[in-house]
């Protein structure tokens, strides 16, 4: 009688391929969602499998995370086609394809074609513009809203009534900008009063929609 290890063969190399496409899946978000984090736009996670939990527990999932990363991409590639100036000086958030451009635009040229490049990306359902025009603003501006946005990062991250994973913020002269998906109204109005309650807020803007209206 003879014995064939064929079999456990093949079981042992697909194992070995499947645990590969699952490590290169986990870094890969591990790494988009570090990228995420270091621009305030999201929670940072250093570490893949770290990263595809907190992915996972965003209320769009994985792969509504992947199609709002891909929009990201696109969009940031005809930003950088068309002027490096643009690209550093727009402001980028997606959620479920809906996005909101903020940030300080050299002249209202550079801003509506922010908005214009913006609606060539595929995916895109929504263009929110809150771009403003300002030339003037310089790095103590910069720094200021910087740490509007770790504030208020923080106070919503510690807050447990919060899903924080699910919000976006940019602040850009004082104004607070909101983005993401809230579990409950009353979620929602935590973080809106968490934002109010920074000092040195000018006003908060809030785009963040309830998961029942999704």
């Amino acid at each position: 009688m003879t014995f064939s290890r064929r079999p456990h063969q093949w079981r042992d190399g697909e194992r070995r391929r499947t645990v590969g496409r699952w490590i290169r899946l986990f870094s890969l978000v591990g790494v988009a969602v570090a990228s995420a984090g270091a621009s305030g736009c999201a929670p940072l996670v250093i570490g893949g499998a770290a990263g595809t939990a907190v992915v996972a527990s965003e209320h769009r999932g994985l792969k509504g995370f992947a199609s709002d990363t891909d929009i990201r991409a696109q969009i940031n590639h005809l930003w950088l086609q068309h002027s490096l100036s643009l690209a550093n000086r727009i402001g980028l958030t997606v959620d479920h394809g809906r996005v909101l451009l903020t940030g300080r635009a050299a002249d209202a040229q550079m801003r509506l074609d922010a908005v214009r490049l913006a609606w060539q990306a595929d995916g895109v359902k929504e263009v929110i513009n809150e771009i403003q025009v300002d030339n003037e603003s310089g790095i103590l501006d910069s720094a200021r809203d910087t740490w509007i946005s770790t504030q208020l990062r923080t106070k919503i991250t510690f807050d447990g009534d919060i899903h924080s994973q699910n919000y976006s913020i940019d602040t850009i002269n004082g104004v607070v900008y909101l983005m993401g998906t809230a579990t409950t109204q009353d979620e929602m109005d935590r973080v809106v009063q968490h934002a109010r309650s920074v000092p040195n807020v000018q006003r908060v803007v809030n785009y963040v929609r309830l998961l029942s209206s999704l």
